[in-house]
């Protein structure tokens, strides 16, 4: 039977937790608005994927692993934390009129598959998600769950984050919105770049 009320629970914080912009809303905004709507929509599908499974780890005790081991959880964090550095940098390095953007999570006209990786290795290695899950996700739900309850939480996460980003991504890549882009190319991915870098650095100054 599924236990609604925490349902509920999860929704709720999950809901204010996505929408918040992070690595992963301004890889789906870059993406959507440089490349093909369908590699912005294989970029949110591997986004989607990570999303469910750091849920599922987070509904299995994910929290509790990274209390009991905190070099763990430090580890993730800095390893994390230097993707998204590096991910900046290559986006400020490429951001050249013109120019095609080389890393592993922004490339223009690179395929659904190649999108679809960059999705998974920017929410993989997203501090935001990792924290969030081990810690607010993991509040919310109840310390013993059934399967239908469990099923239902992870259906949840996924028609939310699906939505949410899908939305994103469409309302980005309409053809005035991609060509303003172009227009502004070099600017724009100095800015995604440079926030990108901040959002890095405050993860690996964080406590």
């Amino acid at each position: 039977m599924i236990d609604m009320s925490a349902v509920l629970a999860v929704f709720t914080v999950y809901i204010v937790g996505v929408v918040i912009p992070g690595p992963n809303f301004v890889a789906v905004a870059h993406k959507a608005v440089s490349a093909r709507r369908s590699e912005a929509f294989a970029l949110v599908a591997g986004i989607v994927l990570v999303n469910l499974f750091w849920a599922s780890s987070a509904l299995l005790g994910v929290g509790m692993v990274f209390a009991l081991f905190p070099w763990l959880a430090l580890a993730v964090k800095v390893a994390g934390a230097g993707y998204l550095i590096w991910f900046g940098y290559r986006l400020i390095a490429h951001a050249a009129p013109g120019s095609g953007i080389a890393g592993a999570a922004c490339g223009v006209s690179a395929g659904f598959r190649s999108a679809f990786l960059q999705g998974v290795a920017t929410n993989i290695a997203n501090p935001k998600s990792v924290a969030f899950y081990a810690a607010v996700f993991s509040s919310a739900a109840p310390a013993h769950i059934s399967m239908p309850t469990f099923a239902a939480m992870l259906l949840e996460v996924a028609v939310i984050a699906s939505l949410w980003y899908g939305l994103v991504a469409l309302v980005l890549s309409h053809a005035p919105i991609a060509s303003a882009y172009r227009r502004s190319k070099a600017w724009i991915d100095r800015a995604c770049g440079a926030l990108i870098i901040g959002l890095g650095i405050r993860q690996l100054l964080s406590r």
